[in-house]
């Protein structure tokens, strides 16, 4: 009985042990990231990693774009992105809850659907639509300036902020209003 309690242990040890490795390993590629925003009593945060574009297609039709137009993406890298809002707010005009959430996209060449999902803390590849909030859409922009890291930030505005996505030459802007 002594050997199998400590075999097991010994197991769980070195699972434990190589999953955290992984994991550390991934974030040396992409690293942790956090957008705040914090202003008139409206709290929001973004915990996501920062893929880098290193030369390549990022956003297209084509199978050699890293992030297919109509598939959906984890929004960053490594975990799924997560969303925290202090407040009842409309996301991209559609009324979200104070919580914690994970956020999503499905890019397209004009527009993007961002999808809230009330899972959180899953790795970027489990994703469950049917634990989806809501789908919306809002427009993506082509800019000049390249950003080789994906970045979130936000921009302060009179009822709130918008939040902006910004990676190689696409921007999307996603506002957040407080109700």
């Amino acid at each position: 009985m002594k050997k199998v309690f400590i075999a097991l242990v010994l197991i769980l040890t070195l699972v434990g042990a190589g999953y955290w490795s992984y994991k550390h390993y991934t974030k040396s590629f992409s690293q942790e990231s956090h957008a705040q925003f914090n202003q008139s009593g409206l709290k929001v945060q973004v915990d996501y990693c920062q893929p880098a574009k290193k030369g390549r297609m990022i956003f297209g039709d084509s199978s050699k774009a890293l992030v297919p137009y109509g598939k959906i993406w984890r929004t960053g890298a490594n975990e799924a992105t997560r969303l925290a809002i202090n407040k009842d707010v409309s996301l991209a005009g559609k009324p979200l809850k104070a919580g914690e959430y994970t956020i999503w996209t499905i890019p397209g060449p004009a527009n993007w659907q961002v999808v809230i999902n009330q899972e959180t803390g899953q790795w970027g590849t489990e994703y469950d639509p049917s634990k989806d909030l809501f789908r919306a859409t809002v427009p993506s922009y082509q800019v000049d300036q390249l950003q080789e890291l994906f970045e979130i930030s936000f921009v302060p505005e009179l009822d709130g902020t918008n939040m902006l996505l910004h990676w190689d030459h696409t921007e999307v802007s996603v506002p957040i209003r407080v109700q």
